[in-house]
C-alpha cells in the first residue's frame, strides 16, 4: 500500500527573469498552483536573464544569494514586482530588496562583486537553451514545455492537467 503523502513532488520548473513583466504577472498562476497542490508540487525558478533587460543577469545572481540567505521566493517577488524600478536603477534596487526583506544587504552587494553565483546561473540559461528556452516565463512540468512570454491564457490550466495526470500515475 502506498502511502500518498510520502511520494515525491511532481516539479514545475518556472524559467524567468527578474526584470521581465510577463514573469511578474505570472506569479498569481504560480500562488495558484501552490495552493491547490501544496506539497505535492516543488516550484523551482530557473535563471533565464534576457540580454535585452540589462540588470536581469545581476538580479538573477542577487536572486541566489537570498536563496543562501534564506529567503529566495520572498526575494524573488518583490524583485518581480519592481521590474520597471529595476530597469532604471540596476544594482542599487537589488541591495535596496535585500535591506527591506531584512537580509544581509552588504553580502549581496559582495556577492554580484564577486560572482559567486554566476555558475548558478549559467547552468540555468545552458539548460533552458538546451531544452529550446527562448523566452520568459517558460514552464516545464513532466516532458512538457509551454511557453508564456507569448500569453499566459490558458496556461495554469495546462499545468493543471499535467500536474494531474503524473500525480494520478504515482498512485
Amino acid at each position: 500500500m502506498s502511502d500518498s503523502s510520502s511520494a515525491a513532488p511532481v516539479v514545475l520548473d518556472v524559467w524567468c527573469e527578474l526584470e521581465c513583466p510577463d514573469c511578474h504577472l505570472a506569479l498569481s498562476d504560480v500562488h495558484a498552483l501552490r495552493a491547490r497542490y501544496r506539497d505535492r508540487l516543488e516550484v523551482r525558478l530557473r535563471h533565464f536573464p534576457l540580454e535585452k533587460h540589462k540588470h536581469a543577469y545581476a538580479a538573477a545572481q542577487a536572486a541566489e544569494e537570498a536563496v543562501v540567505q534564506g529567503k529566495g521566493w520572498p526575494y524573488i517577488e518583490a524583485v518581480l514586482a519592481r521590474t520597471a524600478e529595476l530597469a532604471r536603477s540596476g544594482e542599487p534596487l537589488l541591495i535596496e530588496v535585500a535591506a527591506e526583506l531584512g537580509l544581509d544587504a552588504e553580502e549581496f552587494d559582495t556577492a554580484l562583486i564577486d560572482g559567486r553565483h554566476l555558475l548558478i546561473v549559467d547552468a540555468d540559461q545552458a539548460e533552458g537553451k538546451a531544452i529550446g528556452v527562448t523566452g520568459t516565463p517558460t514552464y516545464v512540468i513532466g516532458d512538457e514545455r509551454l511557453d508564456g512570454g507569448k500569453s499566459q491564457e490558458g496556461l495554469r490550466e495546462r499545468i493543471e492537467e499535467i500536474a494531474d495526470r503524473l500525480l494520478a500515475g504515482q498512485g
